[in-house]
C-alpha cells in the first residue's frame, strides 16, 4: 500500500473531492467558453450586424460547412478535455493527446458530451499520467495508452453519460414547465449556490442540457449571487468590489461565507425570489448555449446566451421579435432586483447582528 501511494505521489495523481470535483469542473468549464461560448457569441455577433465574414462558411469538412463560430464550436470537446488535462497537471504528450480523447467522448455522448468528456477525460489523464516517462519508448506508449483508453471508454461510457444526463436535464426542465413556481425557486437557488461554491454552476447546466425555463431561473439564481453579493457588500469594497463580484465572480466570497455563513442569507433568499419572477412572470428562457445558464453576470454572458437565444428563435421562427417586455424582465432579473433586494433583506440580518461590518470585506 505503501508503495502504491509513493507511486501516485510521485505521479501526481491526487484522488481527491477537490481536484476532480473543483479543480477538473472548473477547467471544463473554461474550456467550454473558450470554444462552444465564444463560437455562439460570433455566429450571434455575426448574424446580427451582418459581418459576411463571421456568417459566411470559410471551411468545409466531410461535406459540413462551417463559420468561424462553428468551427469553435466543433471544437468544445477538445477544449473541455485539454482544459482538464491541464487542471490536473498532465505532462505535455498526455495534454496533446486529451485533443482526441475529448473529441471522441463529446462526440460519442451527444447533447450530453460535456459530462461524459468530464469522467473520461479525468481517467484517461490519471492513466496516462500513470504511464509517462516509464519506458524508454515514452513518446509512443503514452500517447498510445492516453487515446486508447479515452477512445475505448468514450465508446462503452459516452453514450450511456450522455443520455443520463440530458435525460435529468430535461426532466428538470420538464418539471420547471410543469411547475414554474417552485421549480423557479429550487433551480435558482440550488444553481446560485453552486455558482459561489468552489465548483462550476456553468459545467453543471452544460453537461445537463439546462436550457428554456429552466435555463431562465437558473440565471436568475446567479445572478442574485452575483449582483447580490456586489451591492450589499458595497459599504466594504466599493467600486472595486462591485466589479469584481458583479461582473466577476460571488466565489470570492466564499471565504467570508466559511467565517460567517449567515451572510450567504440574503442572497440565497433573493434568488428564491427572482427565481419564480422569472419563470412564472417574465417567461425568461435560456434558449442559447446551456453553459450560459450558469454565468450570471460573469462578463454578461449570461444576458448574452439569453440574447443569442432570442435571436435564434426568431430565425427559426419561433419567436415573433424581441419585445420591451423581454428587455424588462432581462434588465429586472439580471441587475435590477438583486441590486434592490438582497441589500433590503441584509437590513435586518444586520440589525439582528447577523452580519457586522466587515463580515464581506475582501482580500
Amino acid at each position: 500500500m505503501e508503495k502504491v501511494k509513493a507511486f501516485l505521489k510521485r505521479k501526481n495523481i491526487e484522488i481527491s473531492l477537490k481536484r476532480y470535483g473543483i479543480d477538473a469542473l472548473g477547467a471544463m468549464a473554461q474550456g467550454l467558453f473558450a470554444s462552444l461560448l465564444i463560437g455562439t457569441i460570433i455566429n450571434t455577433i455575426g448574424t446580427q450586424f451582418h459581418i459576411g465574414f463571421l456568417t459566411e462558411p470559410i471551411a468545409t469538412v466531410a461535406g459540413v460547412e462551417y463559420t468561424v463560430g462553428g468551427l469553435a464550436t466543433a471544437m468544445s470537446g477538445p477544449a473541455m478535455a485539454v482544459a482538464i488535462g491541464y487542471a490536473l497537471k498532465t505532462p505535455p504528450l498526455v495534454l496533446f493527446s486529451l485533443i482526441t480523447v475529448g473529441f471522441a467522448s463529446n462526440a460519442l455522448g451527444g447533447a450530453g458530451g460535456p459530462l461524459a468528456v468530464l469522467f473520461v477525460a479525468i481517467i484517461s489523464s490519471e492513466i496516462g499520467k500513470a504511464v509517462s516517462k516509464e519506458t524508454k519508448v515514452d513518446i509512443l506508449v503514452t500517447p498510445l495508452v492516453t487515446i486508447g483508453v479515452g477512445v475505448a471508454l468514450s465508446a462503452w461510457w459516452a453514450p450511456a453519460l450522455g443520455s443520463a444526463a440530458m435525460q435529468l436535464g430535461k426532466l428538470i426542465m420538464w418539471a420547471t414547465d410543469l411547475q414554474p413556481f417552485l421549480m423557479g425557486i429550487l433551480v435558482s437557488v440550488l444553481v446560485g449556490v453552486a455558482l459561489t461554491l468552489p465548483i462550476s454552476s456553468a459545467a453543471i447546466c452544460a453537461a445537463l442540457g439546462l436550457t428554456g425555463l429552466a435555463g431562465g431561473a437558473a440565471v436568475a439564481g446567479c445572478c442574485a449571487q452575483m449582483v447580490g453579493f456586489a451591492v450589499m457588500s458595497f459599504r466594504e469594497n466599493r467600486w472595486g468590489g462591485l466589479v469584481s463580484q458583479g461582473v466577476g465572480t460571488s466565489m470570492l466570497q466564499m471565504g467570508n461565507i466559511v467565517k460567517n455563513p449567515r451572510i450567504w442569507i440574503p442572497p440565497i433568499v433573493t434568488s428564491a425570489i427572482t427565481g419564480p419572477l422569472a419563470t412564472c412572470l417574465f417567461s425568461l428562457r435560456m434558449d442559447g448555449a446551456a453553459v450560459s445558464s450558469g454565468m450570471g453576470t460573469c462578463g454578461f454572458v449570461g444576458q448574452i446566451g439569453v440574447y443569442s437565444g432570442w435571436v435564434k428563435d426568431i430565425a427559426e421562427g419561433t419567436k415573433g421579435g424581441i419585445t420591451a417586455f423581454d428587455w424588462a424582465g432581462l434588465i429586472l432579473i439580471s441587475f435590477v432586483l438583486p441590486a434592490v433586494i438582497c441589500p433590503l433583506i441584509a437590513i435586518p440580518c444586520r440589525r439582528l447582528g447577523w452580519i457586522k461590518d466587515g463580515d464581506l470585506t475582501l482580500d
